[in-house]
């Protein structure tokens, strides 16, 4: 806790580090898990095939993917980067495949029947719908990022996993401590934030 207190402006600029990289793979991993979702919530099977796919990914230990990724891209923020990704998709996807579901088969019916295309079906009732449902996912997923990119202190990329595997490198349990509380607070942070987002969508 002394570490905390004594070095402040240490601490915020690994905590803004941690929270870009978290947000830069957040915003990677659902440039990706939207569409793929959108397209398996009408396939069933193949939706199946996917998500198992992704749960395998998802059950890899982080430190044995991560050695793999040092392997292939070598030190720095790109094997951290992916990681957050990979993982980030199973309860994403999931998650999209899930909310679209949920939407009444009537409110398509409708939306066919003022002649909307089905890209327009889509962006117009769908995803506003299911988009509650879908911000929990992100929720859920954001979290567990901020938690699995400490790792990045271990490969080079910085953030609060920096001081905590420095900390063990020292044997100094106060910069533990401190990259610790700063990683937890974040998470929480986060998590506020994207509960508020939540209820807001559902009350309107």
């Amino acid at each position: 806790m002394s570490y905390l207190l004594a070095h402040p402006l240490r601490i915020a600029a690994l905590t803004g580090a941690h929270l870009a990289l978290v947000a830069a793979a957040l915003a990677c991993a659902l440039a990706i898990a939207l569409p793929l979702g959108l397209l398996l919530a009408r396939r069933e099977r193949a939706s199946r095939a996917v998500l198992a796919l992704l749960g395998a990914i998802y059950t890899i230990p982080s430190l044995a993917l991560l050695a793999l990724l040092v392997e292939a891209l070598g030190l720095g923020p790109a094997p951290i980067f992916v990681a957050l990704v990979a993982y980030a998709q199973f309860v994403l996807v999931r998650n999209v495949i899930t909310a679209i579901r949920t939407v009444d088969p009537a409110q398509r019916d409708a939306a066919r029947g003022m002649g909307m295309s089905p890209l327009q079906q889509i962006a117009r009732i769908e995803v506003p719908l299911a988009m509650p449902i879908m911000l929990g996912g992100v929720r859920i997923a954001a979290v567990a990022m901020v938690a699995l990119a400490t790792l990045g202190g271990y490969v080079g990329a910085g953030g609060l996993g920096s001081l905590i595997f420095m900390g063990f490198t020292l044997h100094h349990a106060d910069e533990i401590i401190a990259g610790s509380i700063a990683v937890c607070s974040l998470a929480i942070a986060i998590d506020v934030v994207l509960r508020l987002a939540e209820r807001t969508v559902r009350a309107n």
